[in-house]
């Protein structure tokens, strides 16, 4: 085991399940990362091995088939999945995000209904917040539920969805005015629908499109997708927790958890940098001797290592926070905002380390050096982070003038 990212404190449970994970990601992920990331294909055998190891339950409750363990050991699995393709870690987090809604805020059918198959893995979550227009300001979401009968149906355009094409269930925020008199808040007024799918592209059905795959930089293998609804009709008892209005609370909630789990996959992806680069930094030789003996390179391993170690426990505390109970938005968001400055830096680093072969895509550096940019924009921008960290700041010290 390395000496960075230790984790104090963890039962032989979570060890036992992160030694487990760490053995997958290095015999299954690792060797065939880079070259399914180039070829941009899903990776169905590796889903289909977390399916195996009960990663899609990890945190539903053991009553509906699930492992029920805590924030903290899933953040310390999706940091391990980081390190060996960050977009395995997409994968398992928009399907953890949507459990976690449902377990928090669903109705006792919906719970039932759609857990179990959940932790299977056979129901698998997308969550869908974005539109074309708005970015992260989710407060101007245009996309629109009517009721009609026992249904509602449903208008508008969403974007930026993980998993939108390989999911069967995507937890929906539009604005619903219904109960809403004109001039409410806007966030009083927007509701999350669970929207059944089948899998694919095209018309998946009657009134919902998956338009197709977004071409991106990195971030590749997993599916990245636009949303259109069309007279989408859903049935009332899918809006989550039963009652309209709640949607605004129940996605930040889910968001929240999110945010700690960006932390650990730019901790995961951090680690993976300082590997290489380390490693790398012992095999060169320029004149005469290994380029780590060098005073340059080993204060870039020194700035580096110290980045690696001080994201990851700033991840554990929030996610230790959070499973006490208390409130973690403050350091959800201080821990994704300096794991994600932090990662692209490291990975910078390992990069130049590389010299000009980090510019090749034969060296893993390559990917890597396109993955890190997506963590400073997943979740909320770095800019989202400062604000909500600013805001909470002044809550708490507030001045007694």
């Amino acid at each position: 085991m390395a000496r960075l990212a230790q984790t104090a404190g963890l039962t032989d449970i979570q060890q036992e399940i992160l030694s487990t994970v760490r053995d997958f990601v290095d015999k299954e992920i690792i060797p065939v990362a880079t070259e399914l990331e180039h070829r941009d294909e899903y990776p169905q055998q590796i889903v289909d091995g977390l399916k195996e190891l009960g990663l899609f339950g990890l945190m539903i409750p053991e009553e509906y088939g699930g492992l029920g363990e805590s924030l903290l050991t899933y953040a310390l699995c999706v940091e391990e999945i980081a390190r060996g393709w960050m977009s395995v870690s997409g994968i398992i987090n928009t399907h953890f995000i949507v459990a976690y809604m449902l377990k928090q805020h669903g109705t006792q059918e919906q719970k039932d209904y759609f857990l179990p198959r959940m932790a299977a893995g056979d129901i698998r979550g997308a969550f869908s917040m974005s539109e074309p227009g708005l970015g992260s300001d989710v407060s101007a979401i245009t996309s629109k539920a009517v009721k009609d009968g026992d249904e509602y149906v449903l208008n508008g355009q969403k974007m930026w969805l993980t998993n939108g094409g390989t999911s069967n269930l995507v937890a929906v925020l539009v604005r619903s005015d219904e109960g809403h008199p004109e001039g409410t808040a806007p966030h009083k007024s927007m509701t999350t629908f669970l929207v059944e799918k089948e899998p694919g592209f095209g018309e998946v059905r009657p009134g919902l499109t998956i338009p197709g795959k977004i071409d991106k930089m990195g971030y590749k293998g997993v599916d990245t997708t636009e949303l259109i609804m069309d007279g989408l009709r859903i049935p009332a008892n899918r809006v989550l927790g039963g009652v309209t209005g709640r949607g605004f609370y129940q996605m930040m909630d889910g968001v929240e958890v999110g945010r700690v789990n960006v932390a650990a996959r730019g901790c995961g992806v951090a680690q993976r940098a300082f590997e290489l680069g380390v490693q790398y930094a012992q095999q060169r030789h320029t004149f005469g001797k290994p380029i780590a003996q060098h005073q340059a390179i080993q204060f870039k391993l020194a700035e580096m290592a110290t980045k690696v170690e001080a994201a990851h426990a700033m991840m554990v505390n929030a996610a230790r926070k959070k499973d006490s109970g208390e409130r973690n938005d403050l350091e959800a968001g201080m821990a994704k905002y300096l794991a994600s400055e932090y990662c692209k830096e490291v990975v910078e680093d390992a990069f130049r380390i590389h010299g000009g072969y980090g510019f090749s895509k034969e060296y893993e550096i390559e990917r890597l050096y396109r993955e890190a940019p997506m963590l400073l924009i997943g979740e909320g921008t770095a800019e989202i982070q400062k604000m909500i960290i600013g805001r909470r700041l002044l809550e708490e010290y507030r001045f007694q003038g």
